[in-house]
This record gives C-alpha cells, structure tokens and sequence, in this order.
C-alpha cells in the first residue's frame, strides 16, 4: 500500500503489518525467515519507494507480494501494475502469488521464487 499521509509515518505502518500478518503471510515467513530458501536472506514488511512489500529479498532486488481478495477488480489491478511500475523503476522484480497459493501450494511457489533468483 502507498503511505504518503503525514500523521502516519511508515514505520508505524510497517510495525502494524508486522504484528498483523495475514495467514498466507505467516506461512510463508516460516519458510523464508533464517535463510531457509537457499541462503536467502528475506524481511517482511519492507518499505520501498514509498510502498511496502510483504518479502523482500535485498541480494537479488527481489519483492514478494501476497495478494488476497483486495487485489481482485479492475480498480486494484490498476494500483498493483502502477504498483510493480514504481518498483520495477527502482531496479526491484516484482512476483506475485495469491493466499491460495501459499497455503495450498507451498513447495512449487518456493521453488518459483528460486527459480527468479537462480534462474
């Protein structure tokens, strides 16, 4: 999401995605937290360009969003795509997953963010 509002500031706002997590969210930070992904160092909640990403991998310039249901309409894809633009123009990849694939297909999504870091 875009924070630019001058009574919030972004690490408050990171703070409260942090202590907040969706359930996809979880379970994929159990995956990545300590470098489980192949030595991978990830953080969660990380700001970027004025947005914060849910995973962030700064050694391959790699974010990792969770889409769940406020992703869905037209109104929101067109958010995400001037979303991953911003990042993109910061030298930052852009993968997205939904909840349903965190929680039901865990193996092959972490395999696809290796493959987008290795190749």
């Amino acid at each position: 999401m875009f924070y630019a509002g001058p009574s919030t500031s972004i690490r408050s706002v990171v703070r409260a995605y942090r202590r907040n997590p969706t359930e996809a969210e979880r379970i994929l930070w159990a995956a990545l937290r300590g470098r489980k992904l192949r030595d991978l160092r990830f953080r969660r909640q990380h700001p970027i360009a004025g947005y914060i990403v849910d995973f962030y991998c700064a050694q391959a310039k790699l974010a990792i969003e969770i889409d769940g249901s406020v992703h869905e309409g037209t109104a929101a894809r067109a958010r995400d795509a001037a979303r991953t633009a911003t990042l993109e123009a910061y030298g930052v990849r852009v993968i997205r997953f939904t909840n349903d694939d965190v929680i039901h297909q865990l193996p092959l999504l972490l395999d696809a963010i290796a493959r987008q870091v290795f190749g």
